[in-house]
């Protein structure tokens, strides 16, 4: 899997050969580490395009927010200050709801009902950000969230006044439902802000808090499946346009193979990243029916809130996945 999407872009060298345009340097800002498996995914990704144009489109990852930090990613695409980039666009339900389809509280809670909404969503999201000067390429979905304490709970009433570091607007109301405070921090602050106690809490998967040693500061880890929400990779409109046809087709058929790879990666991944978690001495395990029970009552107060604001495509959207189960 590792080697797939370069193996397959040698075999496309030649389609783009014919239609060589000037050569094209994108630079990819992403919000997660290098060793994160969606910005391993985005490097091979970058590699294959760069081979299979013939270097024609060269793409060059900068991960870590060292580029642009997460939460500007999305806008430095539209206004072309970067030509492509990943970004988590839950993080933008502010701009429009319908960012946070996949941040639903206990609607979709696997891979494969991840995979459903995604197709459910996935017309209305290419459209809103079309709207947005934005060209979605693929999405890959995170492992399963789960929630990040320094100490045993078993209980909403458990949470009381714990710092919670918040990343979208759904986080943030989880917190104030739980009583909970929320604290806004990109991926790559995460490990400075549990150190130093800026956060003490957070949710989100396994993966995150294997990349970030979360438990030199952390000490349990419950998987309560949440959401599994997606990264998207995204080009400028403009640059979309003015890219040749050629190399536009070997960008959407290493898209396709980065969205499979990234797609398996995250089901790998999730297992090794919780043993991962084990073996730094977290506790890591289901969280109580208490507190799973409590967490879904408060899930239904979310999606009732959610589709208030996203309206009838929002609705759509659910009505949609629903009909697949």
């Amino acid at each position: 899997m590792k080697k797939l999407l370069p193996l397959v872009a040698g075999s496309v060298i030649s389609m783009t050969m014919a239609g060589a345009a000037v050569a094209d340097k994108w630079d990819m800002p992403m919000a997660y580490s290098a060793t994160n498996f969606h910005s391993a995914v985005g490097a091979e990704f970058a590699q294959c395009v760069t081979t299979g144009t013939g270097g024609d489109v060269e793409i060059v990852t900068h991960p870590s927010g060292s580029l642009f930090k997460g939460g500007e990613i999305k806008r430095a695409i539209q206004t072309g200050q970067a030509p492509i980039g990943e970004r988590l666009l839950s993080g933008h339900q502010n701009e429009n709801a319908l960012f946070g389809y996949d941040s639903i509280p206990f609607l979709a809670t696997s891979f494969d009902d991840s995979a459903k909404l995604w197709k459910a969503a996935k017309p209305t999201i290419e459209k809103l950000l079309d709207s947005q000067n934005l060209v979605l390429l693929y999405a890959v979905p995170w492992p399963p969230q789960g929630l990040y304490f320094k100490k045993e709970v078993n209980a909403v009433a458990d949470m009381k006044g714990i710092k919670f570091r918040s990343y979208n607007s759904a986080t943030a109301r989880l917190a104030e439902l739980t009583g909970m405070l929320p604290v806004q921090i990109e991926a790559a602050e995460i490990s400075q802000a549990f150190a130093t106690g800026v956060a003490e809490s957070m949710i989100s998967s396994g993966s995150t808090g294997y990349d970030r040693k979360v438990w030199e500061s952390l000490t349990h880890f419950y998987e309560v499946d949440a959401w599994l929400p997606r990264n998207y990779v995204m080009v400028n409109k403009g640059v979309w346009d003015g890219t040749s046809d050629a190399s536009k087709n070997v960008i959407r058929g290493c898209a396709t193979l980065a969205e499979y790879a990234g797609n398996y990666r995250a089901k790998e991944y999730t297992g090794f990243t919780l043993n991962g978690l084990r073996a730094g001495g977290m506790k890591v395990g289901p969280a109580s029916d208490k507190l799973v029970s409590e967490l879904k009552e408060i899930g239904k107060t979310m999606t009732t809130e959610w589709l208030a604001k996203a309206g009838a495509e929002g609705q759509a959207i659910v009505d949609a996945f629903k009909a697949m189960k």
